[in-house]
């Protein structure tokens, strides 16, 4: 099984475009997009390339193969945009013997989530990669692939075999473990 993991695409069109690539590049089981698609939000500057609408094209373009869940940007408007639920505040989703809790950050994060159910936890919102196990439960941010705080660079990350692996969009490994 392999999982593509996004998040806070922010209508960003070159962020879209590199997630197709690399779901084409990598033939991609699922896409999991953990929210704030479309929408920049009102505290972020617009960003360079915003096309909503493009990015809305490139990711119907993947519809069959993504489970997505809603951001604190997402609007009932953006779900008439896309070919696929977007609207849910957490997904739960189950590979290789593993079960995954996917959210964006805003409503569950690590302090204030459900306690049980799943031994991988996915969330955005922060733009900050994280990659630890606390308690016997994986926590994983694959950061932003649009607008990332903390050292500025974009990022994504990949399940597979049993392992999680994040990276930067160059390709560089930033992170990596066995779950």
């Amino acid at each position: 099984m392999r999982i593509l993991i996004f998040s806070d695409i922010h209508g960003k069109s070159d962020s879209a475009l590199f997630l197709k690539q690399k779901a084409e590049e990598l033939n991609a089981d699922y896409i999991f997009l953990l929210g704030d698609n479309l929408y920049h939000g009102p505290r972020n500057d617009v960003p360079e390339g915003y096309d909503p609408k493009k990015v809305a094209e490139i990711l119907n373009s993947l519809s069959d193969r993504i489970i997505a869940v809603r951001g604190n940007c997402e609007a009932e408007v953006d779900q008439m945009m896309l070919n696929f639920p977007c609207l849910e505040t957490y997904a739960l989703f189950a590979a290789d013997g593993k079960r995954f809790f996917l959210t964006h950050g805003h409503v569950y994060d690590k302090e204030n989530r459900i306690k049980s159910g799943y031994e991988i936890f996915l969330s955005g919102h922060t733009h900050l990669r994280v990659l630890e196990k606390e308690e016997g439960i994986v926590f994983v941010n694959p950061g932003s692939i649009s607008l990332p705080k903390g050292d500025g660079i974009r990022s994504w990350a990949l399940y597979e075999k049993n392992q999680i692996s994040i990276y930067s969009i160059t390709g560089a490994l930033l992170s990596q473990m066995t779950v």
